[in-house]
């Protein structure tokens, strides 16, 4: 039986809880981030758990993570960190849908948005360009392996993302 879940995956910084949000507001789902409840499981923020315990620490909080999505979510949103992808479970969670955009063009949109500081603060894993764009490279072939439906944001308006997502997991 489908649980009528949508998992946005793709590179940190496209937009996943943008678009979450602007499709729960045209929708009857809900929505959830896998990042906020992994904030809320351990009373801090994930750069903070990146420093202080490193990134497998933070992995196995995503596998935790994900299991519970698996068991306790219907007819929700989930926007997901740049590398929840890969859970073994995330095609049993929900339709996996890949939200695609060029690399440049990611943080182009990070450093013009109004906190653009926030941001790239938030995510450790984009602090060296460099390193982040060899990330970038080795996780989109990745993305699309997984993706149920991808769906290019680059250089589209939300009205239009909502619209073909919703079309895409009909």
């Amino acid at each position: 039986m489908s649980k009528g879940n949508i998992v946005f995956i793709g590179f940190m910084g496209v937009g996943k809880g943008t678009v979450a949000r602007a499709v729960v507001a045209r929708s009857d789902y809900f929505a959830v981030d896998t990042d906020d409840l992994i904030e809320s499981i351990e009373n801090t923020k994930v750069k903070k758990i990146f420093e202080q315990n490193g990134e497998e620490y933070f992995r196995a909080l995503e596998k935790k993570c994900a299991l519970w999505c698996e068991d306790n979510l219907k007819n929700t949103i989930i926007s997901t960190g740049g590398g929840f992808y890969r859970q073994e479970n995330i095609n049993k969670i929900g339709t996996v849908v890949y939200l695609e955009s060029g690399f440049d063009r990611i943080i182009e949109a990070l450093k013009n948005a109004p906190n653009s500081k926030k941001k790239f603060k938030k995510r450790p894993l984009l602090s060296n360009l460099k390193e982040a764009k060899k990330l970038y490279d080795k996780r989109v072939k990745e993305y699309e392996k997984v993706a149920d439906i991808t769906v290019n944001v680059e250089d589209w308006d939300i009205k239009r993302i909502v619209k073909e997502v919703l079309k895409a997991v009909k």
